[in-house]
């Protein structure tokens, strides 16, 4: 298995993953026209972020993404985890924790302070796997104002 930075070649392979993660999240709904929107933006900016896929043979079978923007409160330059998704087929055998590291080393190599995710309240699965990879809770709740398209 590898792990690239995705391209726009990979749209339709990261749309589906995207579709898949949205269906298991409770704000969320897969929209292949926005989720391409959104790609594309990252894919033709590296200054905003960078999406890595996990490849098994040429097939696309994860996927993450980190956001960058700064911290006031510590100073310099800060991740998001935006999404990171494994096909069901591929899960547990590693390629979660193998996606992971290689955003964590380049969010290290990259001058990064720290990574932020969210994950659903009720995905415990999702919590124990991101505690188990070094990350812990907050106290800091999350809010949103989301405005009409």
């Amino acid at each position: 298995m590898d792990i690239t930075p995705a391209t726009i070649d990979d749209m339709p392979a990261l749309c589906e993953l995207l579709a898949l993660l949205f269906k298991q999240e409770a704000e969320f709904q897969p929209d292949r026209t926005a989720q391409q929107c959104g790609l594309l933006e990252i894919i033709n900016n590296q200054a905003m972020g960078s999406i890595f896929v996990a490849r098994a043979e040429a097939d696309v079978v994860g996927m993450i993404s980190l956001l960058f923007t700064v911290s006031t409160a510590l100073g310099g330059r800060v991740a998001l985890l935006e999404d990171m998704v494994v096909s069901p087929a591929f899960r547990n055998a590693g390629i979660g924790s193998e996606l992971l590291g290689y955003a964590k080393a380049f969010a290290q190599a990259n001058d990064c302070r720290r990574i932020t995710l969210l994950t659903d309240s009720g995905n415990r699965d999702a919590q124990r796997f991101y505690q188990n990879q070094g990350f812990d809770f907050s106290s800091m709740l999350p809010m949103r104002l989301m405005f009409d398209r």
